[in-house]
């Protein structure tokens, strides 16, 4: 059954939830599901939290599975197809870190399957499996988490309270930005494809033959993934949308081009413009030739500012800048504690035993997603995009 088949069949069938009780003590038994350098680090963080264990390690690409199960102690299981960790009736949930193109045909087998799941962001890879996304997540009754950890970091929550307070006055306009090198990591290291079943790694993707820029960059080529717009600004986007409470764009501007970042598909400059209905402008811009200044968010409103980064935030009051400097104090000042992957993840814990809605929810996933989505569109485009 191909991609398209599977999910027009998951949206109008009726789901048989075939998971098993977790036990007295609410242990809970995961397995991993993508075995790449987000996944090994997803690994190491549930390692931990107390009551979960990770009982097997899932890749097509056998150096890769066996690393990760070596993070995981000698009780996991390496395994080349997810299916088999799915039909595994002592498995209650999996982590899902694959590429962008598995991922919603993956989770919503695996709700089928009677699975809870934790999946990486982007949690669709086009406009059409959103929806359906949604769809097969609330009628399954499965609690479906994203990798959006923002929303389970304690400085992030704090900063939506500074918002919710009315103290900034009315937001009109967020600047978003994320720079990174790839340019100074060009060299790609080989592989021994005799390790690798490229055909099941491909998936659901167009046919094509092995390349190794394809496999080692393969959120830069549209087959696997939407470049720094599902990659970077959808983390961003995330954390405006839910400040802001706004899951819809009213429109949105993109454009893109490469300048130094060779042999990919995905262009390494990109700047976006987008418009909500809750009347503010929000614009993501960056680059993948350096790393100085990072990433980060500025709420501006009309009695202040929020700087917000994943190392804290500041809020700066309106009226104090000194005339002199040029330079305002921070009236609060907040340093970040602890990962918020690691919040993330034990609060996905928490709501698979309580069966709550995690913070990170799939709805809200769905949403940032159709964001960078969008503003791909727009960019491949060259136009604008009225919502």
């Amino acid at each position: 059954m191909n991609r398209r088949v599977f999910l027009k069949a998951v949206a109008v069938a009726p789901l048989i939830v075939r998971g098993r009780a977790l036990g007295a003590n609410n242990r809970i038994r995961a397995a991993l599901i993508g075995s790449g350098g987000r996944g090994k680090d997803l690994a190491r963080f549930i390692k931990t939290l107390p009551d979960v264990e990770m009982v097997a390690a899932c890749d097509v690409f056998e150096p890769r599975v066996l690393e990760a199960a070596q993070i995981m102690g000698s009780q996991a299981e390496t395994i080349k197809d997810y299916r088999r960790v799915l039909d595994r009736k002592d498995i209650d949930a999996v982590i899902i870190a694959t590429p962008d193109h598995w991922h919603t045909t993956m989770t919503l087998e695996a709700v089928a399957a009677g699975k809870d799941v934790y999946c990486e962001k982007p949690v669709t890879h086009d406009l059409t499996e959103g929806d359906k996304l949604i769809a097969g997540v609330e009628r399954s009754g499965r609690i479906v988490a994203t990798g959006t950890q923002q929303r389970s970091w304690d400085h992030y929550i704090l900063a939506k309270q500074i918002i919710d307070s009315g103290r900034l006055g009315q937001i009109t306009f967020v600047r978003t930005w994320w720079f990174q090198d790839y340019v100074r990591t060009s060299k790609l290291s080989p592989i021994d494809q005799s390790k690798l079943d490229w055909e099941q790694w491909r998936g659901p993707a167009p046919k094509q033959p092995f390349e190794l820029t394809r496999f080692r960059r393969w959120r830069l080529f549209w087959d696997f993934g939407g470049g720094v717009l599902t990659d970077l600004m959808v983390h961003w986007i995330d954390v405006v949308q839910w400040f802001l409470d706004s899951p819809s764009l009213k429109s949105v501007h993109a454009s893109g081009v490469t300048h130094a970042v060779k042999g990919v598909e995905t262009p390494d400059t990109v700047s976006v413009t987008m418009e909500f209905p809750q009347n503010y402008t929000a614009i993501y811009y960056g680059s993948m030739v350096g790393t100085i200044e990072d990433g980060g968010i500025i709420f501006r409103g009309t009695n202040g500012m929020l700087e917000l980064t994943r190392e804290g935030f500041k809020f700066f009051r309106e009226g104090t800048v000194d005339k002199e400097t040029r330079e305002a104090p921070a009236e609060i000042a907040v340093r970040k504690t602890g990962d918020g992957t690691v919040t993330n993840l034990a609060n996905w814990l928490d709501c698979i035993r309580s069966r709550k809605t995690p913070n990170a929810n799939v709805r809200a996933g769905v949403a940032s997603a159709r964001t960078g989505h969008l503003a791909n569109k727009a960019m491949r485009e060259n136009r604008i995009i009225e919502v």
